[in-house]
């Protein structure tokens, strides 16, 4: 395990693959923490160089009092990217992560070569809708949130299996403090604006089964930057990357491929 000490945060993060890859960074969503990616990341090619880390608030990194900001959260990422040396890398975030990712495209384009922007919008939900889940989430913790999230975050196939279990238990023991600063982060945000004037090669992913960002809000976010690609994968929720690792896998390597980034 590794911890990234950038003054006023810790961050727990991962690196996999050779020093010399071509760079790939990873942001997860709200309620999980950077083993959301694992199974895709077990599927990818060799020869890149994989960033995941934790967000403030989430796994094994600091868990600050809150509110935070969608820019405490860019910053947090461009901080590690510098201090770790990932430049010019393929930046793939899902939900909050995916904001994330825009953000920091808006802001550091020597940083983000190309985005992925999976099950994610460039604004989700309300600010109404947010509150609401807030006031739950600080009266009887992130446990009260569980069943409904999970109907949104997974189809009813994978519901009916035993590794529901696991994905419940990630979000329910979530700090409380970082899942409400997140959701202030989130309930701040709208980057229809800087969103539309990027101008890089971007992917679109999206979940037939997604209850909290349906296909067309990630379809919407995808299309204000112009030539990017849409990609549904049937059959999967809110984290494909969980349910469908083989179909995520082989749209992320396609995409990479692509953009000339393994050599």
């Amino acid at each position: 395990m590794h911890m990234a000490d950038l003054g006023d945060i810790r961050l727990h993060y991962r690196i996999d693959g050779p020093e010399d890859g071509a760079p790939v960074v990873f942001a997860h969503a709200l309620g999980t923490d950077l083993r959301v990616w694992d199974r895709v990341v077990a599927l990818l090619p060799p020869g890149l160089r994989i960033l995941r880390h934790d967000m403030r608030g989430h796994g094994l990194s600091d868990a600050p009092a809150g509110p935070y900001s969608m820019g405490t959260l860019v910053r947090d990422s461009e901080r590690l990217m510098d201090r770790l040396g990932f430049r010019d890398a393929v930046y793939v975030g899902l939900s909050i992560g995916g904001m994330i990712a825009q953000g920091l495209a808006a802001k550091r384009l020597d940083l983000v070569r190309a985005l992925v922007l999976s099950n994610t919008a460039c604004k989700i939900g309300t600010r109404e809708i947010w509150a609401e889940r807030i006031a739950a989430v600080e009266a009887g913790g992130v446990e009260v949130l569980a069943e409904g999230t999970m109907q949104r975050w997974f189809s009813p196939r994978f519901r009916a299996t035993p590794e529901l279990a696991a994905w419940r238990h990630m979000l329910e023991r979530t700090d409380r403090g970082g899942y409400v600063g997140c959701c202030h982060a989130i309930a701040g945000t709208d980057f229809m604006t800087p969103t539309s004037g990027l101008r890089l090669a971007a992917l679109g992913i999206a979940g037939s089964e997604d209850g909290s960002t349906p296909p067309d809000l990630v379809r919407e976010t995808v299309e204000l930057i112009p030539g990017a690609q849409f990609r549904l994968i049937r059959g999967a929720g809110h984290l494909p990357c969980v349910e469908a690792p083989e179909a995520y896998a082989t749209l992320l390597t396609e995409f990479i491929t692509a953009q000339g980034h393994l050599g």
